[in-house]
């Protein structure tokens, strides 16, 4: 039995199989997601969900699924299945045996004496997904129709019936092309041998996603099934159906699949789990690479992108692809700030950290391969950018105070990585100093005169030391401040304060660093990661639920997030030493169970701030996988 495995209880029973996703990619942009029985419960969910440049800047889904009927002796057995109001239809989860990962997705079927195996692989360099079915079992001549459910509408959205839709389709090779709307792509579908296409075009009304509905939006669509694909089968045989931007030739099928499983990491242990999940947020497209924040449904974040980076390619020694997307993202620095969401014009600048934490970035970088002057090359310009537009003052009431600490914000806006914003404004504003950016601030400015000996950089970095004991520390409360804005100063217990621990250059004494470190351990610390607030606290929300404005309400007043563990691992161990490692160690072995669940084989955004900490948000996060591997560097290097 491989790693990761589900048995027919646990596949039948809708309750289990319905809460279990995977998600896979590619290098340019697309991917394919459902559930582990292939019963779409998001609009997010899709065979194919590609990148349309010409209409937008989003993805869009082309395929939405596929159902498949076993035919034999007259009977037919359909193995899809749908959810409907009331019901679910067909029901072809119930002759499922088992589902497997490795080494990629893997379902076998049982009917009667038919046994067929479906598997399914994303190519890497294009935009086409393929599935494989084999005949592993059958007493009698079989045949096998495909029907697929075709969408054409961007991810966010949904299709409802309409008399726009073009239903003529044209051939191909052993297959057929629809092309729903003419400002999208053709959608190429076609198969490894011989079929017959018979059109048969319908919308299929009122399909509904489960998890679209808890989460407060619409969950009805209607999708499209032009006709079917028929073909008989073999024992021992084994067919390719490929489902792509751009036509493929059938008499390749079967070598581009094996070509394409030869490229696979097992996922035969935890590790690998992590390795393979690591691989598919780079993003690699029109000359550019990204880190995509999380699926299924972010994009490239500039925050997420600084934090992710390190542990998604530094620990594996592709400093290549490191580099790749320290310089995609330095041609989009705009004065001293970063885009936080998009690029170009279309960009969002409302991040006072990104840029800070670009700095940090790229100490890992040096720290992981000991290549200073790479980063002195290419990158110095850049740095004393920041530090001159952060001196100077900048978008957003960002600016230098009198004594070296940065104050940022203004009504209305969320400018650190607590940014949840709903109908009453942002849920945690933060304005003033906040506690992580001067840590971060003071980070950068030790780490910029680590590179250049620029004295006065060296006593700017003196004084913002100073001013951040001075402002910040609490000795007898033991911690740090959240922020501070003016006299106030707002003593909630979030783990912001933990970077001015972690960081390569920390303003703090060691005792200061216990202290915190001890209060993070008893309030925030749970097995899937930091709560962003103290249970004690009168705000704290235990669970996320709920529509979107509730949701956002819990988004950082509880809820936990596993990325933190990674500062708090790194901040641990500096303290500790090797008589912290057994404790990392064991933090990181509480998430071994977490393959199995939710992301199948990945690690969530998010968990509940109460046990038993179940996993939300989205079902493969950048930042939580990232961080995950550089702990488990980190441990092996005590």
């Amino acid at each position: 039995m491989s790693y990761i495995h589900f048995d027919k209880s646990q596949l039948v029973n809708l309750n289990y199989s319905l809460d279990r996703e995977i998600i896979r990619t590619n290098r340019g942009g697309s991917y394919t997601s459902t559930t582990i029985i292939g019963c779409n419960t998001r609009k997010y969910h899709g065979l194919l969900v590609s990148p349309q440049p010409e209409i937008d800047s989003q993805l869009h889904v082309l395929l939405s699924s596929v159902h498949e009927t076993v035919i034999q002796r007259g009977a037919s057995f359909n193995l899809g299945i749908s959810k409907y109001p009331g019901n679910y239809s067909p029901r072809g989860h119930k002759y499922l045996e088992d589902f497997d990962t490795e080494p990629i997705p893997k379902l076998t079927y049982r009917v009667g004496g038919v046994v067929l195996q479906k598997e399914l692989i994303l190519d890497t360099n294009r935009d086409r997904v393929m599935i494989k079915y084999t005949l592993l079992e059958a007493h009698s001549p079989t045949k096998i129709k495909i029907s697929p459910f075709l969408a054409f509408r961007g991810y966010h959205d949904l299709s409802k019936a309409n008399d726009r839709i073009n239903k003529n389709f044209t051939k191909a090779p052993n297959g057929a092309v629809f092309q729903l709307y003419p400002e999208y792509t053709p959608l190429y579908l076609q198969l490894s041998k011989k079929n017959t296409f018979h059109a048969d075009p319908n919308w299929y009304y009122n399909i509904e996603y489960i998890q679209e509905r808890e989460r407060g939006y619409d969950y009805q669509e209607d999708l499209f099934v032009p006709g079917y694909f028929e073909f008989d089968i073999e024992k021992g045989e084994s067919v390719i159906f490929s489902a792509g931007l751009t036509e493929a030739d059938p008499s390749t099928r079967q070598r581009a699949f094996e070509k394409e499983l030869a490229r696979r990491i097992p996922r035969s242990n935890f590790e690998n789990c992590l390795l393979n999940s690591a691989g598919q947020f780079i993003q690699k497209r029109d000359g550019k690479t990204h880190v995509i924040a999380g699926y299924p449904w972010f994009g490239w974040w500039g925050r997420d992108t600084f934090i992710a980076s390190p542990g998604l390619t530094l620990p594996q020694g592709d400093y290549d692809t490191f580099l790749e997307i320290m310089d995609t993202m330095a041609s989009d620095l705009h004065g001293p700030l970063f885009p936080n969401v998009g690029s170009g014009v279309m960009r969002n600048m409302n991040s006072i950290d990104a840029p800070l934490w670009f700095f940090w970035s790229l100490q890992q970088y040096i720290k992981f391969s000991g290549n200073i002057k790479t980063v002195k090359k290419k990158y110095l310009p850049k740095l004393e950018a920041i530090i001159s537009g952060f001196k100077q003052g900048t978008d957003n009431n960002i600016h230098m105070q009198d004594n070296g600490l940065i104050y940022g914000g203004v009504e209305g806006v969320a400018l650190t990585w607590m940014d949840a914003v709903n109908s009453d404004g942002p849920v945690t504003p933060r304005i003033g100093c906040a506690v992580e950016i001067n840590a971060l601030w003071y980070n950068a400015l030790s780490f910029y005169f680590e590179l250049t000996g620029d004295e006065e950089v060296k006593h700017l970095a003196e004084k913002v030391k100073d001013a951040f004991n001075q402002t910040f520390w609490d000795k007898k409360k033991g911690y740090l401040a959240d922020v501070v804005q003016g006299d106030y100063k707002d003593w909630s217990i979030r783990p912001n304060m933990l970077f001015a621990v972690s960081l390569p250059y920390s303003p703090l004494e060691e005792s200061q660093m216990d202290s915190i470190l001890e209060i993070i351990k008893s309030k925030l610390l749970t097995p899937r990661g930091l709560r962003t607030l103290s249970p004690e606290d009168p705000g704290y929300k235990g669970y996320y639920f709920g529509d979107q404005y509730v949701r956002d309400r819990a988004y950082h007043n509880g809820t936990v997030w596993p990325w933190l563990l990674g500062s708090f691992a790194e901040g641990y161990l500096k303290l500790h030493g090797k008589s912290g490692k057994h404790f990392i160690e064991k933090i990181i072995k509480e998430f071994d169970s977490v393959m199995t669940q939710y992301g199948v084989g990945t690690v969530a955004e998010i968990y509940d701030g109460d046990p038993p900490h179940r996993p939300k948000g989205s079902i493969s996060q950048a930042w939580s996988v990232g961080e995950l591997l550089r702990m488990m560097y980190l441990v092996k290097q005590v």
